[in-house]
């Protein structure tokens, strides 16, 4: 380890440590070294090359208080990359955030920044489908309580043991465990590399079935200025037998008129759409 020469704002010169590997410093000797870096870079000018030496060896030399924040995140299906990176964020927040007249150690100050990015992390882009936050944090216990209950009873644990060791109801574990499935998602263009002929096919082909409802639409709006050219009574008489699913002898009785006739007008009114569907089609 040699030393480098910094300017201070007050113009006189002090000595900083130079670092040839921060990452590889000691959890102890960091501790002291990133007091020393702390304490000379609230003095430096932002922008400088001392500066940011003082800055991203503060970084390097702390990542291990990341590895440490990220470590219980190991169980929430992210790639723990991922998680470092966006625990190096708030890292970096801490650093630039930090009082050296506060009266608290930067360990303490920094890992609350830590997790909260991480956490924040996970509660704004994890998520395929919203769900409660409370939800989204019961998750993260469940799959602790998956992993050592299938260690310690080597199978998949039932949903009464897991509400057992997670103090919770059974219909409590189950409603985690359906919100967990919007953890995440797949595009269903998304390909999938199978042993056909055909190589990859998206897995809309394989999940996917037609709508028959979906062919009804265009019918749905051929008809429409069909029924409107029909007068009241016969508009009336289509919404009391199709929409209220009322009987013949109802709407007769409503009408005044016998079940017969009823008969009779709803087959002309039928046949008379009918035919307009077929013109237009």
């Amino acid at each position: 380890m040699t030393t480098a020469l910094v300017g201070t704002a007050t113009g006189s010169v002090t000595e900083l440590p130079e670092i040839a590997d921060p990452q590889k410093i000691a959890p102890q000797d960091a501790r002291e070294l990133t007091k020393t870096f702390l304490d000379r870079l609230a003095v430096l000018e932002e922008g400088t090359p001392e500066y940011q030496y003082a800055r991203n060896t503060l970084i390097e030399m702390n990542m291990s208080l990341v590895r440490f924040a990220a470590r219980r995140f190991r169980n929430s299906g992210q790639d723990m990359e991922d998680v470092v990176q966006v625990g190096t964020i708030g890292l970096i927040k801490a650093i630039d955030r930090f009082e050296i007249a506060r009266d608290v150690q930067f360990t303490s100050f920094a890992v609350p920044y830590i997790v909260g990015e991480i956490k924040r992390f996970f509660r704004d882009t994890s998520w395929s489908v919203h769900v409660p936050r409370r939800l989204q944090e019961a998750r993260t216990e469940l799959a602790k309580a998956s992993e050592e209950l299938r260690s310690r009873l080597g199978r998949a644990p039932k949903v009464s043991e897991l509400a057992a060791l997670m103090n919770l109801t059974e219909e409590q574990v189950v409603e985690v465990q359906i919100a967990a499935n919007g953890y995440n998602s797949a595009s269903l263009d998304a390909a999938i590399t199978g042993d056909s002929e055909e190589g990859e096919a998206a897995l809309s082909e394989f999940i996917g079935e037609e709508d028959t409802a979906l062919e009804l639409v265009e019918d749905f709006h051929a008809l429409a200025p069909l029924v409107a050219e029909l007068d009241e009574r016969e508009r009336r008489i289509l919404h009391l037998r199709f929409v209220e699913e009322r009987t013949q002898a109802e709407i007769g009785k409503e009408l005044g008129v016998s079940q017969m006739h009823v008969s009779r007008l709803i087959s002309r009114i039928v046949a008379r759409l009918r035919s307009g569907m077929l013109a237009t089609g």
